[in-house]
């Protein structure tokens, strides 16, 4: 099984072009809290990225980023100078254009984006990542390149169908990024889990038979390790025990029967192995913030693709 084919497969991925910038140094540019993945490639020159608590990451011509949690962040070619504000990320221009920014001539240019994932509303692909992916070029990365190229051309003109075509492309885009951080030496978090030749295996088990009574015993035994060293290797790798791991899965299959399907509520719960409708929407409120029924009506009223505010309807449950 792939497992990455799998996890892509039940997410509705989309996202769009915010800013193609031209700056000039010394320039800085600060970017708010989003309920989405940011990314930033810088086409040309040097920068920072640094966030609230000190995190700063160097980025050189042709590095490719994604913050895959919105949270603020600060980009700047010079740590002085007063940052501007972006304030607009949820309102685009219906065509991409150029924003100069700096005292001198441009010295680098920036294209900057968003990934977004609608379905499933929480617990999405974007939560099993590092808070930060950092892609430097590479030999094959061209396509990296050629993708962004695209968007920037087609986000240039209004044309009909224009939404559609830059989610299809920033899809892509977000599928080529994820090969490459697997690729990458040190992909770390769920990602590298999977590469891991202990871990790996084991995620596969859990993710082909999610119905499973799993136990640490039993899946140590399966990857050659003990009960000990496998539970501290997949908690260290994964980011969470094996057992809250399995729990996560069987609701995201859940969570993506009540978008995708008109099963009852019972029927889901046995196929994702709870034996009462009553344990599983209790478990599954406790995980999502809402009921398995609030859970398929709020997914549905949002068919339309923009991202759930969760926490304004977990209020409302």
């Amino acid at each position: 099984m792939d497992i990455l084919a799998e996890v892509l497969d039940r997410v509705r991925l989309g996202g769009t072009l915010f800013f193609h910038f031209e700056l000039g140094h010394p320039w800085s540019l600060a970017l708010p809290a989003r309920p989405y993945a940011l990314f930033h490639y810088l086409s040309r020159g040097s920068a920072t990225l640094a966030f609230d608590e000190g995190r700063e990451f160097r980025m050189a011509e042709g590095d490719f980023v994604v913050v895959t949690r919105g949270e603020p962040h600060v980009i700047y070619s010079d740590r002085g100078t007063e940052p501007l504000p972006i304030l607009d990320l949820d309102r685009p221009p219906a065509r991409l254009v150029v924003v100069r920014h700096g005292d001198a001539h441009p010295l680098a240019t920036m294209i900057c984006g968003n990934f977004t994932v609608s379905r499933p509303s929480r617990g999405s692909v974007l939560e099993l990542l590092p808070p930060v992916l950092l892609l430097k070029p590479t030999m094959d990365g061209d396509w990296r390149e050629a993708i962004l190229r695209r968007l920037v051309s087609e986000s240039a003109v209004e044309r009909p169908g224009q939404r559609v075509a830059l989610s299809r492309m920033t899809e892509v885009l977000f599928v080529e990024v994820l090969r490459s951080w697997i690729q990458s030496l040190r992909p770390g978090g769920w990602l590298g889990a999977m590469a891991d030749p202990h871990i790996g295996p084991a995620l596969q088990a859990i993710h082909e038979q999610p119905t499973r009574s799993w136990t640490l015993d039993e899946l140590g035994r399966r990857v050659g390790l003990g009960r000990s060293a496998f539970s501290a290797r997949f908690t260290k790798l994964v980011g969470q025990p094996m057992h809250r791991y399995l729990i996560a899965r069987r609701l995201a299959e859940a969570a993506f029967l009540l978008e995708s399907s008109d099963e009852g509520i019972a029927r889901i719960a046995s196929r994702v192995g709870y034996a009462t409708a009553a344990a599983f929407s209790k478990l599954f409120h406790r995980h999502y913030g809402l009921s398995p029924g609030r859970y398929r009506a709020v997914g549905r009223s949002n068919d339309g693709g923009q991202p759930v505010d969760i926490r304004e309807e977990e209020a409302a449950d």
